[in-house]
């Protein structure tokens, strides 16, 4: 019987307190991340244009390499790809691209608001793999983060990709 009790006393025990919280530390920006806060993606229709020149400033229509914030936290981030479309202010504006083919999960990605669109490949990938370009998230690009130049798309495609863009909002 003495078990038994023990047993019960052990388990009807009241939880240890929780530690108090932690205050968080503050994070190094990532390597290439921009050290102004991100004010959040576009909203709307920007003007979109196609205007690339070869003189190494990125400028729409062209392909870049740049930090990108994560939508559900715009702290984190990685390193990818965008098209650059237009401009907002001191900030250039682009959409993601990636070599992940959604047209396999169309249907899904449509349902959870993502749309894309191919554009094809480029230099931008050095393995020559097509992209499709996220057109429903228009995000704010800091002109100091770019990393590199991929290339300028296609007069064309961008146009596609414009017309996706405006067809998405």
């Amino acid at each position: 019987m003495g078990r038994l009790r023990d047993a019960l006393a052990r388990w009807w025990r009241p939880a240890a307190k929780s530690p108090a919280p932690r205050t968080p530390t503050p994070r190094t920006p990532a390597p290439g991340a921009p050290t102004t806060a991100y004010p959040g993606d576009f909203t709307g229709i920007p003007e979109l244009r196609w205007a690339p020149h070869d003189d190494g400033r990125p400028d729409p229509g062209e392909v870049v390499w740049t930090w990108v914030p994560f939508e559900e936290d715009h702290t984190q981030g990685k390193d990818r790809p965008v098209l650059l479309v237009g401009t907002d202010g001191p900030w250039l504006l682009a959409v993601p691209l990636t070599s992940k083919d959604h047209d396999r999960d169309a249907a899904q990605e449509r349902r959870d608001g993502r749309h894309w669109c191919d554009v094809g490949s480029g230099a931008w990938d050095r393995r020559g793999r097509p992209s499709e370009a996220r057109v429903d998230r228009i995000l704010r690009v800091d002109p100091t983060t770019i990393r590199r130049e991929g290339a300028a798309l296609d007069r064309a495609v961008f146009d596609q990709v414009a017309a996706a863009i405006r067809a998405a909002r």
